[in-house]
């Protein structure tokens, strides 16, 4: 049965076959891994069969213990008790938080189901956590937010690729068969395993990528080392960025980053130099509270260069989660509703609202980012109660301690979910629904290209879909039950037209052409005889009305939080090869258990012994928020101000634990990459 991996937003192709009667993983040959799969991709299956799947719902007991119960006693005690807070309280007491692992059908409905069954302004999802801040930032300069406006294999013809806050043979360890060929400039605080296999690395103090940016673009300006033709036919706001950058000399920007200036110089004219060069960024450059800023200083660098726009060049953003792209086109976003469409303005509430069957003023407005609505939980003016689909905020969010107490203050806390995650551990309710391979659906890769999940096994008798979840909660809030089809392919049909005239417009799109195996990238909007759709967006204008790219006039400014005193160190978080997002399904998988079991600091040789540590102890990372306990990996390679955390442990070893919820402006993007800690050795049991 070929279908898609569950993790990353490659979605990379696999078939599953049923031998023994378990299912098994095989690679495909798509294009995006080549038949290559990383090792989460060949042990995904394992997830399906883990001891501790959940399999009836759970109700929260006198006392306070989480018992089996039947469907319909779980169901009729959430309803009952929405329908008590919003009586009480009012629409907005009830919240939704959604994942970016959903299908498109599940984000959508999830979508519909908070605005018009809920009434709610209250939804966002944990793509704020991932995406925003190059969504923010493509959509200024662009006018449009993809996360590749071109596709994967289209790297592997390059000469220069430029990472920029991006460690993909960890994160996405297929797509480094499309790098193999191209020289790599890594831009990372650590010499993480991308940085290893790059002809040049930068390794700027943690928070200072805006200023990099910034000294770059500087070089590429003073040096006439710009594509002045290409600044003058597609692009708009040049002078007023330029002004800026000249203020970011070399020698000011080594002094504030650490990047020697000779590094600098060089990566520049190494992409100046390349006939066909990309500048990809990742969650490195975005996840600070100058995010949107930081990403727009690197699409600047893009344009100067005259890469997007032009095939065989480019610059593109790495969607992290798997269907982090199609997850915020369609409506779970705070600020959005289908297609890409914008919630406050008037033409997509009446086309949506159309759609919907319902008048456009009983639509409610924007409400909360995702770490806005948890900081709120449970206050006087916050939510009193929260439905969370396919997230795990109880690890996965900053500060995350606080986080969980504002969960625990909850009236409701509802979960559906496959696993018995640290999050559902604190639910009033739990609904048991569906994995990848028990399911159909869709999901749109980084490459906006929309693909079809199919289900090769029947799910666990007991457990039902997402979709079905919010049919029958709705009819219980007195919805007509046609208004939220369970069927995936009816919630497609119905996404098509609501999506139709939008920026991500799906309407051409339909299961019959995804089966006949069309590689269809949005916008593929409906026309006769079948739209190709858009594979390659921006090689004759880009998306705003004058056609222009825009240069955005940023700045440098520090981070939030700076170390010094009694705090000198610098904490960043990431990813590790073995485990996906807050680690609920990979900690579940014995061979990525082994690989990484238990949760790690990295540490320079010198910090480690300035602390009294060495490789092995167990060492206390304490911030402002909070205290994470971590086992000691020492590593020549890091910077001495730097420590590295990864963020898939719970408990004690949570990395979130020490991060810092101060929030980018436009996007609402917590500062994951840089807060100030000490490192102290840690006596306690582990």
């Amino acid at each position: 049965m070929p279908t898609h991996c569950p993790y990353c937003a490659l979605q990379c192709g696999t078939r599953l076959a049923l031998r023994d009667g378990a299912v098994r993983v095989e690679a495909d040959d798509f294009p995006v891994n080549l038949g290559g799969l990383c090792r989460k991709g060949w042990t995904a299956a394992e997830v399906l069969t883990v001891p501790d799947r959940l399999r009836r719902p759970r109700i929260r007991a006198a006392g306070g213990r989480q018992v089996d119960t039947d469907w319909d006693t779980a169901l009729d005690t959430v309803a009952s008790r929405l329908r008590a807070i919003r009586r009480t309280h009012g629409a907005d007491a009830v919240a939704v938080l959604g994942g970016g692992g959903l299908t498109n059908e599940k984000a959508y409905l999830l979508g519909k189901f908070a605005r018009v069954a809920l009434g709610t302004s209250q939804i966002d999802y944990n793509g704020r956590f991932c995406m925003s801040s190059a969504a923010a930032a493509g959509n200024a300069a662009f006018g449009v937010d993809r996360g590749l406006p071109f596709p994967v294999t289209d790297l592997g013809r390059a000469d220069v690729v430029m990472l920029a806050g991006a460690n993909v043979a960890e994160t996405m360890p297929p797509l480094m068969r499309h790098l193999a060929t191209p020289k790599l400039i890594v831009i990372d605080p650590r010499r993480s395993r991308t940085a290893e296999r790059a002809a040049l690395h930068l390794q700027p103090r943690p928070g200072t990528d805006l200023a990099l940016a910034l000294g770059l673009a500087h070089i590429a300006i003073v040096d006439d080392l710009t594509d002045r033709a290409y600044l003058r036919a597609r692009t708009a706001g040049y002078e007023q960025f330029a002004k800026r950058a000249l203020t970011w000399w070399p020698e000011r920007v080594e002094r504030v980053t650490g990047v020697p200036v000779r590094d600098q110089r060089a990566a520049v004219r190494m992409m100046r130099a390349a006939t066909r060069a990309y500048l990809l960024t990742g969650r490195g450059a975005e996840q600070h509270s100058k995010g949107v800023d930081t990403v727009a200083a690197f699409i600047n660098l893009a344009l100067l260069l005259g890469l997007p726009g032009r095939e065989g060049s480019g610059y593109g953003c790495l969607t992290g989660q798997g269907n982090g792209q199609g997850g915020r086109e369609h409506g779970q976003k705070a600020d959005q509703l289908p297609g890409y469409r914008m919630i406050t303005d008037p033409r997509a509430r009446e086309h949506v609202a159309g759609v919907w069957g319902v008048p456009p003023e009983a639509l409610p407005g924007p409400g909360r980012g995702a770490y806005e609505l948890l900081d709120a939980l449970g206050t006087e003016s916050g939510p009193r109660a929260l439905l969370v689909f396919g997230t795990n905020p109880a690890v996965s969010a900053p500060r995350a301690g606080h986080v969980a107490d504002r969960l625990a203050a909850l009236d409701l806390l509802v979960v559906a979910d496959f696993v018995p995650s640290e999050t559902a551990t604190l639910a009033h309710v739990v609904l048991p629904v569906t994995q990848w391979a028990e399911e159909e659906g869709t999901m749109t890769n980084l490459e906006g290209r929309v693909l079809r999940r199919r289900r090769a096994v029947a799910p666990p008798p007991g457990v039902r879909s997402d979709l079905r979840v919010l049919h029958d909660l709705a009819v219980r809030l007195g919805e007509p039950p046609e208004r939220y089809p369970t069927d995936p392919r009816d919630v497609f049909d119905e996404l098509r037209r609501a999506s139709r005239g939008g920026r991500a417009d799906y309407s051409g799109i339909s299961y019959e052409r995804l089966d006949a195996g069309e590689a269809l990238h949005w916008p593929c909007p409906e026309t006769p005889g079948g739209h190709p759709g858009t594979p390659r967006l921006f090689l004759d204008r880009f998306t705003h009305p004058d056609g222009r790219a825009r240069f955005v006039d940023v700045d440098h400014r520090p981070p939030a939080e700076e170390a010094g005193g009694d705090r000198p160190l610098y904490a960043t978080t990431g990813r590790v090869l073995g485990h996906y997002q807050s680690g609920a399904q990979t900690r579940r998988v014995a061979e990525l258990r082994r690989s990484d079991p238990e949760p790690f600091v990295e540490m320079h040789p010198d910090t480690a012994a300035g602390a009294g540590l060495a490789d092995g102890d167990w060492a206390r990372v304490s911030s402002a928020r909070g205290t994470a306990v971590a086992r000691v990996r020492v590593v020549p390679t890091l910077r001495a101000d730097t420590v590295f955390l990864p963020f898939h442990f719970p408990g004690a070893g949570r990395a979130n634990l020490l991060t810092n919820p101060a929030l980018d402006p436009v996007s609402g993007m917590p500062e994951f990459k840089v807060c100030a800690v000490r490192v102290r050795a840690y006596r306690g049991p582990t």
